[in-house]
């Protein structure tokens, strides 16, 4: 066991090529941080799809790295990102005329509305597992809509240092980047019978649909940021930790 004045630990599940740069967050804010990504990132090789294309939409920073895979003159078209964070990853990777929305589906489709006629055609750089949207409402409402599935997120187990630390009780709190990756955690920690003590920790989810899994299983410590971004989860889960740890949290800032 750990000594009671010990740090906060803090469990990362999110895929490693992201998990390196909240861990360096996180440290900085004074938390101990354990990594164990439950998610790989691979890319899928399919080719483009073929036809014309008015505008391209991005929803993950992780699909914005495969724009280098399209044609020079469609790379330069008009682009869409989700939010500003995934609109910077588009821009580093080369995008041109990029416009940001406000962080989800919803304001992507009113920006769509906005600029867009109805028949406009867009090519929709996207994962494996996806949400429905903003492509069903766009596609109701007359817009042209295809996807390009450029990554899949594989499944990875807990690695042993995890592992260990939940068996001994060394983990307080656990951070959740989406709802796929929080419904694998409880998948993992189901098999380690140990969900009675996960859902003991504090768990800090970036969205209402990250959250909304570990809600169902019956986690009693659960806080949601205000906006979808990391900055703003940071912030929650800060706050929250000094008022679940109290004296073990001194050095967060």
């Amino acid at each position: 066991m750990r000594a009671h004045d010990a740090p906060v630990r803090v469990l990362v599940t999110r895929a490693a090529e992201d998990a390196a740069r909240t861990a360096a967050k996180l440290e900085a804010m004074g938390f101990d941080v354990l990594l164990s990504p439950l998610i790989e990132t691979r890319a899928t090789g399919e080719a483009p799809p073929e036809g014309p294309v008015d505008a391209l939409l991005v929803t993950s920073a992780k699909a914005a790295a495969f724009l280098s895979r399209l044609p020079v003159d469609l790379a330069r078209a008009p682009i869409l990102a989700v939010g500003e964070r995934t609109a910077e990853a588009v821009r580093d990777a080369g995008g041109v005329d990029v416009r940001a929305a406000e962080g989800d589906a919803v304001s992507m489709i009113a920006h769509v509305r906005r600029n867009h006629a109805p028949g406009t055609r867009f090519l929709h750089l996207v994962g494996r597992d996806r949400k429905v949207e903003p492509d069903a409402t766009l596609v109701a409402q007359g817009y042209r809509v295809t996807p390009w599935v450029v990554y899949e997120a594989a499944s990875l187990p807990l690695d042993a240092a995890a592992r260990g630390a939940l068996a001994t009780g060394e983990i307080d709190a656990v951070l959740h980047y989406s709802r796929r990756s929080a419904t694998l955690f409880l998948d993992a920690v189901s098999r380690a019978a140990a969900g009675d003590r996960a859902r003991a920790f504090l768990h800090a989810a970036i969205s209402a649909d990250a959250a909304e899994p570990l809600r169902e299983a019956g986690a009693t410590r659960l806080v949601v940021a205000a906006e979808p971004s990391e900055t703003a989860l940071l912030r929650v889960f800060a706050d929250a930790a000094s008022l679940a740890f109290g004296a073990r949290c001194r050095s967060v800032r």
